[in-house]
């Protein structure tokens, strides 16, 4: 795992928590997954926040050089699921963060502190 890919990480940790998401977690799962290194959850309070916190995000690392894969959700704005390969960033509403767990589902993956 390379430097730029735990700098992209932590960048969009910041770009969630520079638009208020709940309760950030950073997930490094690049010992239990090809899917990628790091998963970032959070959750906003209303379709506005999230899509707000989504756009924060793609503009953030779009200024940095780092280009979307892909993204999903974000009309319906309930989970919004942004791909930059090795890291891949999920902001939820809080119903729909509770329902699919994430963080249970990925529960021997270590927390980490970037925010």
């Amino acid at each position: 795992m390379s430097d730029r890919v735990l700098e992209l990480a932590r960048s969009a940790a910041d770009a969630v928590a520079d638009k208020k998401a709940n309760e950030v977690v950073v997930l490094d799962i690049h010992d239990l997954s090809v899917i990628a290194d790091y998963f970032i959850i959070c959750s906003g309070n209303s379709n506005t926040q999230v899509q707000a916190i989504a756009k924060g995000v793609r503009e953030k690392l779009a200024k940095m050089d780092y280009h979307l894969k892909a993204m999903e959700g974000y009309d319906e704005a309930r989970w919004v699921l942004l791909d930059y390969g090795d890291v891949v960033i999920h902001v939820f509403r809080q119903e729909e963060r509770e329902f699919y767990n994430l963080e249970r589902v990925w529960g021997d993956a270590p927390q980490l502190s970037l925010v």
